[in-house]
């Protein structure tokens, strides 16, 4: 039997073979198929509970199999796994419009939405209708015959181009590998990353030397520490270049017919650009807003940003008689006069963040603040020995999810961090289905002197993973479509990023930040400078992050139809943001995953929206006492617990008291 065809509730990854996904998407798709048939043949007149909420409970099977490959093909794939994505992906593609384009469904949906007033239905339910008639019309359910089949051919040509996007990226990610010979090349580099580096040669069959590879744990601490100027331009130039290099894992083509093919659906749609069409389900609304909110922030962050520049310059010339400041100089000069000002160096507070003890300190503040309890365990299926399981429990013993976390690189994991789940939570016929949640990061993992051992921003990232996961974690609400993450997209961000603001404060780090040998707290001077270092180069880091938004806004908030150099589009975008000399082998969009192959196309600007979010939310935590229980019951109740089911900012508000505001953003950036 193919095991994911027979019920089940944790997925069962042992038993699973690659050669069990194609049958089971078939069959799933079939099932799926026959439930909206159902639907669409009910005699009946159309109601919320015949059409709404048996549409939302419709092809559960196909979504459970669906998160457990398309997880898989992140965090463990191969060549069979990416060849079976570029089957099933335009599947999937074919089936959600066959769903959106099928008229009789639709007309069931509309008279339904059309009744709407005389429904008296709750406003979780109103929101499950808005947004079940919207996919419907803004995916093309009042189309003519010839505009639909268009964009079916659009969706299923841009879903295969977003798989090879990324495998491309993944491809080039794996095939450089730098090979030292010389010890005297890593000058500079800490133990610890020497250390890996000895380790990765020898797993590739080198028994001397040590290997960098363009993976973080790799390529970071080399760009921060080491002293070799050449060999940090070559790296540089490598990150930098990937998928641009005019051969056979070239992405340029793609991201320029992507770009087109969305900028046509959005047209198909009546709407003037991809973004017009995204940014009306967000909370930014147009295009226009997030230029303005994204100028006003340059405007502000600019002359800091200018001025730390010049300090780096004139730090880099002083130290080593550098002329001209290159994109390979950041990292190494930063952490230089970062040390010098605030005698603080990555390497000093590694050895207080084990990262067993992290993990522990992120569940006892869970605890804290929402009453949580962890709890590892060995019974739950898992798709690689380096994951860990754990099931979640409230302070009243209540089961309230399964979580999974898988925190070192290997072969078949891409890049980055992310949270991810294998089952959304619901609420059917008397019963709350619980959720199973993971994280995925690409840790620095441990040698064989020294645990894994992380860096502080590897801390802060671990935190914010783990803020989505609560978002996920502790959904309850009616309808998995509106529950846990599932939120607009420029709100998500929220639970993620104020976490992150724990890792900062004296009473969170006596939690958890204990030196791996010793057992000693962190120094509360140490804790000090963290603190007092946060702000430090925060205008340069939130140009970087508005270069990016707005890269992706010159991509999708205009017509992209008379672009043909992916890379002279990309200078134009950047110029009012640039600090440093461009370097013409490199191009940022190319690899820019978020927006060509994740969800974040038109929505890069939403990382410094929910900034503001966060921050405006920090602070009514550090008003009232960073454990106070109302403030977290609040938070929780308000935001964590109510996924999509209502517009974010009536949640926020009804949080928070009052709208964010900016300068609660910039004052904690020190951009005031």
């Amino acid at each position: 039997m193919n095991p994911l065809l027979i019920p089940f509730d944790t997925a069962p990854f042992s038993k699973i073979k690659n050669e069990h996904f194609k049958p089971a998407f078939f069959k799933a798709i079939e099932t799926a198929r026959a439930e909206i048939n159902t639907i669409t043949e009910n005699p009946d007149a159309p109601t919320f509970e015949n059409t709404i909420e048996a549409l939302e409970f419709s092809g559960q099977q196909l979504d459970r199999i669906s998160s457990v490959f398309f997880n898989l093909n992140s965090a463990e794939t191969n060549e069979e796994i990416q060849k079976i994505a570029q089957v099933v992906s335009p599947l999937l593609s074919e089936f959600g419009n066959d769903i959106t384009l099928n008229e009789a469904l639709f007309k069931r949906i509309k008279t339904v939405f059309e009744e709407n007033g005389a429904l008296n239905l709750s406003v979780e339910q109103n929101t499950l209708l808005d947004k079940r008639y919207k996919s419907f019309s803004r995916n093309g359910a009042n189309l003519s015959e010839d505009k639909k089949k268009r964009l079916r051919e659009i969706d299923a040509e841009a879903s295969k181009l977003k798989l090879k996007f990324g495998e491309n990226i993944l491809a080039e990610t794996n095939t450089y590998q730098k090979y030292i010979s010389n010890e005297a090349d890593l000058e500079g580099l800490p133990e610890g990353a020497k250390e890996a580096a000895a380790q990765l040669a020898k797993s590739k069959g080198k028994e001397e030397g040590w290997l960098l590879t363009l993976d973080y744990p790799s390529y970071i601490p080399f760009m921060k520490y080491a002293e070799d100027r050449e060999l940090r331009k070559e790296l540089s130039l490598a990150f930098g270049s990937k998928a641009f290099k005019g051969d056979a894992l070239d992405n340029q083509q793609i991201v320029l017919t992507i770009a087109n093919l969305r900028y046509e659906r959005a047209n198909l749609l009546g709407y003037q650009t991809h973004a017009h069409f995204v940014l009306e389900e967000r909370m930014a609304e147009t295009p226009e807003k997030v230029h303005s909110f994204l100028n006003e922030l340059l405007k502000k962050a600019k002359p800091a940003a200018a001025r730390e520049f010049k300090q780096l310059e004139d730090f880099a010339k002083d130290l080593d008689g550098i002329d001209q400041l290159q994109k390979w100089d950041s990292s190494y000069y930063s952490e230089k006069l970062k040390q010098k000002l605030f005698s603080l160096d990555d390497e000093q507070l590694k050895p207080y963040f084990k990262l067993e003890n992290v993990i522990d300190g992120v569940f006892q503040i869970a605890e804290k603040l929402f009453g949580l309890q962890f709890k590892e365990v060995s019974d739950i299926d898992k798709y690689n020995e380096e994951v860990k399981t754990y099931r979640v429990y409230d302070a009243d013993k209540n089961f309230i999810s399964i979580f999974y976390a898988d925190f070192h690189p290997r072969a078949g994991k891409r890049g980055g961090a992310w949270m991810t789940s294998f089952k959304s939570q619901w609420k059917k016929d008397g019963e709350n289905v619980r959720p199973h949640i993971s994280n995925v990061c690409n840790f620095t993992p441990s040698t064989k002197t020294k645990p894994s051992l992380l860096s502080f921003n590897e801390v802060t990232t671990l935190f914010h993973e783990f803020g989505h996961g609560l978002h996920g974690m502790l959904a309850n609400t009616t309808y998995p479509s509106l529950s846990g993450t599932s939120v607009y997209w420029d709100f998500v961000e929220l639970p993620s990023q104020v976490l992150e603001n724990w890792c900062y404060e004296k009473e969170a780090l006596e939690l958890f930040a204990k030196h791996y040998e010793t057992g000693e707290v962190i120094p509360m001077t140490l804790v000090q400078k963290i603190k007092e270092s946060a702000a430090f180069q925060e205008g340069i880091a939130t140009m970087r992050q508005l270069s990016f938004a707005l890269l992706d806004m010159s991509w999708h908030g205009a017509d992209p139809t008379n672009i043909t150099d992916v890379k002279r589009h990309e200078s134009k975008a950047f110029a009012g943001t640039n600090l440093y000399p461009d370097t013409a082998e490199t191009c940022m969009s190319t690899a820019f995953a978020h927006i060509f192959q994740g969800g974040y196309s038109s929505g890069y600007y939403s990382y410094k929206w929910a900034e503001v979010l966060d921050a405006d939310a920090f602070a009514y935590f550090k008003e009232k006492g960073i454990f106070n229980k109302e403030v977290a019951t609040k938070f929780k109740d308000n935001v964590l617990s109510k996924g999509g089911t209502e517009n974010p900012m009536v949640l926020y508000k009804r949080f928070r008291g009052a709208e964010p505001k900016v300068e609660a953003l910039l004052e904690r950036a020190g951009l005031l």
